[in-house]
């Protein structure tokens, strides 16, 4: 058991959850000490909502490097990152990853984060093991650490690989609310972000880096936002000091992170211990018409809403169409649901009935998609 270097009790679970199969627990919110493979290989089958992974990157870095001015520049030269060869990692990098795929829910997703040093071993690893490709991310720095050397571009970006455990996986992905943050706008592959610099910075006593590849929170903020819902569990297998966990807690969510660097799991206990989650109405997010109940255009009728023999137009009113007793439409020789017939007699591929059709109802037209959103509004006070 895990014990804070700044107090004597010990560090624990502070909440459990029965798994899967009802009889093996999730250690949700502990930082577990050790081996992340083994850790992985511990946990209930088929468990967990989502792995963010910040694996080690293998720098190979043999010399160090200087400024200008003769100062050294910041490298990553811990065990952590030393491996002997590229099998070494290879393997390495499929043992992870197969323990995290053991561990997802059928809809579970991986994110993998790395350089231009490991990211296309890792993708090629990903895509062996049966993982999903869903989108490679682009994280551009809008600070990067500058090429002192000048002998090759600026490394101003790193990638991150979005993938669900198999073809069939169907994740989480909250596409309205990511469009909502962006203005209204798509959100894009590309992302930019400040590196972790200033105040969110973790620093010893020395006022020295407690971790050289500190991830920026805003980054995980938008993983998270992006693909997860309140209350799912994300595991980290590579924790260092904690940024998954501290934005796992800010939004709702539960974290399991696994770390053998005593003064990094130190320095991640303190920070998590000082967020203080937001609350639940805050965490609620914009959902679009894809997330609403389900209605037909046959519930329609049945209440009454549109009775059979109406008549449907198109906002031009270049079209007319009969309502039939079943929900069908008939118009110029076309019979079927409300979305055939409105793209048969446009000669179109496709066709949205709901946002084509209106009522007309002694000249004034009224949208059918307005009935739709009566009938939704009804539901959702009885479920409520």
């Amino acid at each position: 058991m895990l014990r804070n270097k700044h107090s004597s009790a010990p560090v624990d679970a502070s909440l459990r959850s029965k798994g899967e199969k009802g009889s093996e627990y999730l250690p949700l919110d502990t930082i577990l000490v050790g081996d992340c493979i083994e850790h992985m290989n511990s946990l209930p089958e088929a468990s967990v909502d989502l792995v963010f992974a910040d694996p080690p990157y293998f720098l190979q870095l043999e010399k160090g490097l200087t400024r200008p001015d003769q100062s050294n520049v910041d490298g990553v030269h811990n065990e952590w990152d030393k491996f002997s060869d590229y099998a070494h990692y290879d393997q390495f990098t499929r043992d992870w990853m197969g323990a995290a795929k053991r561990i997802l829910k059928p809809n579970g997703a991986l994110w993998v984060i790395g350089s231009y040093h490991n990211i296309f071993r890792v993708g090629a690893i990903l895509q062996d093991l049966g993982f999903w490709m869903m989108n490679d991310i682009i994280w551009r720095k809008s600070n990067p650490m500058p090429n002192f050397r000048g002998t090759r571009f600026t490394n101003a970006h790193e990638t991150l690989i979005w993938a669900t455990r198999d073809q069939n996986s169907k994740p989480t992905f909250n596409y309205d609310a990511l469009k909502q943050s962006n203005d209204d706008t798509q959100m894009r592959s590309d992302w930019l972000f400040p590196i972790c610099t200033g105040g969110e910075r973790l620093k010893d006593e020395n006022d020295d880096k407690v971790h050289p590849t500190q991830k920026p929170e805003s980054l995980l903020y938008r993983v998270l936002m992006a693909t997860t819902k309140p209350g799912d569990v994300v595991v980290d297998p590579f924790f260092g000091t904690g940024t998954t966990g501290a934005v796992a807690k800010k939004l709702g969510r539960h974290f399991i992170g696994c770390e053998r660097e005593g003064d990094y799991i130190n320095a991640a206990l303190k920070r998590i211990a000082s967020i203080k989650p937001l609350e639940k109405i805050v965490l609620e997010t914009v959902k679009g018409k894809r997330a609403e109940k389900r209605v037909a255009f046959g519930s329609l009728i049945e209440q009454g809403l549109i009775m059979p023999g109406a008549k449907l137009v198109d906002s031009k009113r270049k079209y007319e169409a009969t309502v039939r007793a079943d929900g069908s439409l008939i118009c110029n020789g076309h019979e079927g649901s409300i979305h055939k017939v409105g793209a048969l007699v446009q000669d179109a591929a496709a066709c949205n009935g709901w946002t084509y059709w209106h009522l007309d109802r002694e000249g004034e037209m009224t949208l059918i998609d307005d009935f739709r959103t009566q009938i939704r509004a009804t539901m959702n006070k009885l479920s409520a």
